[in-house]
């Protein structure tokens, strides 16, 4: 059973000092789901804001943020981080809403990758903030940055996002690069915005020799304006840049549970991947949870159910307590997110809500 989501939230500006001890004489095993799935990955939302207002993602207007007062605070998220890497969680990802508007958001950083079980710390920003933040996250210590590229085109930015900006985004690219961040570009296409724009990005992306990947568009969006004709499959992605590119060469995944599949180009130069997430689901090797910047717990992107683990970052709640929690929400995740089931509805959060 589903424990409630509670309002009864994390004041953000009260430390919640580790209780990592008590763990110390506690058996510990991964977090395998019951179909054997084991979850390493953990996606975690700093904050629910952002400074654009993507189609795919968010309302036009009239968007309700949650009070700052319910953003977990940085030592409770270090806490969790703690907690779960004893039980196998090895990367982390950093997300929003935009995370870089979270004041001061190095600072956490520089916490997690204190943490020695954490091999992997990454972050995914539209970029249009990262300008005046890339020098201060490398030196925190972050190590990869996926960065919301959609076109190259002002016209079609200010419709896709419905907010202009696009040289800002191409700054913040560029600064990555110069502070030796791993850069990838994530794009998202919907054919009556900027199908045509898909040649001009791989050729941008290639010419910088940053990987870029074509994520399908899934019915997260606030405006449930989703509709099948709107997405471009993977499939059709990867004939259109065939055709243009030559063949596309397969490569090794680097671990089974990794969402995209990867293709070098024939001639050698620059690699693309795809996120074929509705037209061929990969649910049966996801590794991911999912944390909210208010301190649930999801399985699932399309899951409807949360688990409440800010009331157990409270100082007098114990580190047993929290990863009971924890392991019942892995416990409880479904076989796959249904998009393609009869009666599949999506759920109440979008995107920017859930943390992508």
């Amino acid at each position: 059973m589903t424990a409630p989501v509670s309002e009864d939230l994390v004041d953000p500006d009260k430390v919640h000092p580790s209780m990592t001890n008590e763990l110390s004489s506690i058996p510990l095993s991964s977090l395998v789901d019951r179909l054997g799935r084991v979850h390493t990955s953990l996606r975690i939302s700093v904050t629910d804001r952002c400074n654009i207002r993507c189609q795919y993602c968010m309302p036009a207007g009239d968007v309700r943020f949650m009070a700052t007062e319910r953003w977990l605070s940085f030592d409770s998220i270090a806490r969790l981080v703690r907690v779960m890497s004893r039980v196998g969680i090895r990367k982390i990802r950093l997300t929003g809403g935009e995370p870089l508007m979270r004041p001061k958001l190095h600072e956490l950083i520089e916490q997690l990758r204190a943490i020695e079980a954490i091999d992997e710390l990454a972050l995914t920003t539209n970029g249009m903030l990262l300008a005046d933040q890339a020098a201060s996250l490398r030196s925190a210590g972050l190590m990869r940055i996926n960065i919301s590229l959609d076109t190259l085109q002002e016209a079609t930015f200010f419709k896709i996002s419905r907010r202009p900006g696009l040289e800002k985004v191409f700054e913040g690219i560029d600064a990555a690069i110069q502070n030796r961040l791993e850069v990838r570009l994530n794009s998202m296409v919907l054919r009556d915005l900027n199908f045509d724009d898909v040649i001009p990005l791989v050729e941008f992306a290639r010419d910088r020799n940053l990987a870029i990947r074509f994520i399908e568009f899934m019915p997260l969006d606030a405006d449930r304006s989703w509709k099948q004709e709107r997405m471009v499959s993977g499939a059709e992605l990867r004939k259109c840049l065939s055709d243009r590119f030559g063949e596309l060469i397969p490569m090794d995944r680097a671990e089974p549970s990794q969402p995209a599949t990867d293709y070098r180009f024939a001639d050698g130069v620059g690699v693309v991947g795809f996120i074929d997430s509705v037209s061929a689901p990969f649910c049966s090797s996801c590794n991911r949870l999912r944390l909210t910047a208010d301190g649930v717990l999801r399985n699932c992107l399309f899951g409807k159910e949360g688990w409440d683990v800010a009331s157990h970052l409270q100082e007098n709640e114990s580190d047993a307590a929290l990863l009971n929690a924890i392991r019942e929400c892995v416990k409880q995740k479904h076989p796959s997110h249904g998009i393609s089931e009869k009666g599949f509805q999506p759920p109440s959060l979008a995107m920017y809500q859930i943390g992508g």
